[in-house]
């Protein structure tokens, strides 16, 4: 396998000391391979040889001629896969918004480095970076026709994997977050972004979401017989809930599977808006009644709004990862994450932290007050005979104060 030091690094600044300066610190963090580039048009020719395209970009905010937000774009016209990292001398909220276009772009940014660079701040971005090779970057962008899922879902090639939520104050593993993925028989393990919305667009979505209910209420049970009670919260969409038999069948499939309302949480994402919010009030509030918990998933992001907490009867609220992760140092996410989590306090609901990733998450997590936890730092998402594992794991990690050895493992 091709080691990650020998793909192509490309250098895109205006200024000569800072293209050198940063080509000398790749070198040194044992880069063989590195280009560098004073403009954008010639940057673009580079991207444009397949035969050595640059797996990963440094690129320069403010430059003359075509600017770095106008570099991004046409990196996008030229089919660019690759990562980015971004070199400005402008300030924080700038560089996030920057981030931010280049996601929305769906090129993956490893982060904004502060001119001046330095070895320490470069290598630590380098540090969580893994080059996506072709074959990879193939099957992570392929789409699957709805014919192929429906044939997935009849012949239970959906599998579900686990992500722990745990007490922040205390430790304790209060549930896990039930994600589900395609066991292709092909292609491997597929992600949810490649086939749910395929799902929600051809009518398969209660189907798909029955499949992981099923097994997860299974898992659950299988676990209390081994003697770990955990909660278990299933996704659904909203498109679920425009079935006013929902309630109904989720009753059935706990009852059948012997576990308790009081164990299934139910997170709903709102993919796209709803216009006629009567049959999901309808719905959740006869969940609610029945005891199942209710989680707005996502909070602050995609169509999730201060009105739905209004008006739906939700128990429990997720703050998006895009503003956990990092929120400690970055001063607009932590006013976001602060006013999500003052949000949940005073309407009484549970908070849950997504995205926590290292040990400065965590600490500024304890320090906040949020409730649950949950995200790489705790554990990555695993198989069900995993669980009970890991429970015990972390329950040693906490009580010998080795947290940080927790997720890496996982």
């Amino acid at each position: 396998m091709m080691n990650a030091h020998d793909v192509h690094v490309l250098v895109l600044d205006d200024e000569p000391f800072m293209r050198k300066l940063l080509v000398q610190l790749l070198t040194n963090a044992g880069f063989k391979n590195v280009t560098a580039c004073g403009e954008g048009q010639a940057a673009l020719k580079l991207v444009d040889d397949l035969s050595n395209r640059p797996a990963l970009i440094l690129c320069d905010l403010n430059m003359p001629g075509m600017d770095g937000v106008e570099f991004i774009r046409r990196l996008v016209e030229h089919g660019y896969t690759g990562s980015l990292i971004l070199v400005s001398g402008e300030d924080e909220r700038t560089l996030q918004l920057a981030s931010k276009l280049v996601e929305a772009h769906h090129i993956e940014v490893l982060g904004s480095l502060h001119k001046p660079v330095s070895q320490q701040m470069l290598s630590e971005l380098l540090a969580k970076w893994r080059p996506a090779y072709p074959l990879a970057e193939k099957v992570r962008s392929k789409r699957y026709p709805a014919e192929r899922l429906s044939q997935a879902i009849e012949r239970g090639e959906l599998i579900n994997y686990y992500q722990p939520k745990v007490r922040v104050a205390t430790g304790e593993v209060d549930g896990v977050e039930t994600l589900v993925r395609w066991r292709h028989p092909l292609d491997g393990l597929v992600f949810p972004d490649q086939f749910i919305g395929v799902a929600e667009a051809h009518g398969l979505i209660d189907a798909l979401t029955n499949a992981v209910l099923v097994q997860a209420l299974s898992d659950v049970a299988a676990w209390k017989r081994m003697g770990l009670t955990l909660k278990v919260a299933v996704n659904v969409s909203m498109d679920n809930l425009q079935v006013l038999e929902f309630p109904d069948i989720v009753t059935a499939l706990a009852q059948t599977a012997s576990v308790q309302p009081q164990s299934i949480v139910l997170e709903v994402t709102e993919s796209r808006l709803a216009l006629d919010l009567r049959a999901p009030l309808e719905i959740l509030m006869r969940l609610r009644l029945r005891r199942f918990g209710l989680s707005i998933d996502d909070f602050g992001t995609g169509h999730s709004s201060l009105a739905q907490l209004r008006d739906m009867p939700f128990e429990e609220l997720k703050i998006d990862q895009s503003f956990v992760h990092g929120a400690h140092s970055h001063e607009t996410n932590r006013a976001i994450f602060f006013a999500s989590l003052r949000l949940a306090n005073e309407l009484g609901m549970t908070s849950v932290a997504e995205g926590v990733e290292d040990q400065a998450d965590w600490d500024f997590l304890r320090k906040a007050g949020c409730d649950l936890a949950q995200g790489y730092f705790v554990a990555r998402p695993m198989p069900a005979e995993q669980v009970l594992d890991w429970v015990l794991r972390w329950k040693a990690l906490w009580a010998s104060g080795r947290l940080s050895e927790a997720g890496p493992a996982s």
